[in-house]
């Protein structure tokens, strides 16, 4: 399904994985294994895997991660990246799990 998103998507997904990471203001190394491992899992070339390196070290502007911006196709995509991403550190944290069910909310 990650092979159906285009670099536009894909950029957007990792924003938004990138800011479930920062949901509880730190970034472990469990969800850093995970983003590296989407990042070649989605194939990103060395230019798009900077800027998620970039997220990373600070997280993305709220503004760029809008829900309502996200297509209708890729929704189901995200969602499931969501709850992958905040189950890779093995713990469900409070602020992780609320931003998930509003995203969930918000795009279905």
């Amino acid at each position: 399904m990650l092979s159906t998103l285009d670099r536009e998507a894909r950029l957007q997904l990792m924003k938004f994985v990138c800011s479930f990471a920062w949901a509880d203001l730190q970034v472990n190394d469990a969800e850093r294994a995970y983003v590296k491992d989407l990042i070649d899992r989605l194939e990103l070339d060395p230019d798009e895997s900077q800027m998620v390196e970039g997220w990373l070290s600070s997280p993305p502007d709220p503004d760029d991660v809008d829900p309502m911006n996200i297509p209708v196709e890729h929704r189901e995509i995200f969602l499931k990246t969501m709850l992958e991403m905040i189950a890779a550190d093995g713990e469900l944290d409070p602020a992780e799990t609320e931003n998930y069910n509003l995203l969930s909310q918000l795009v279905r």
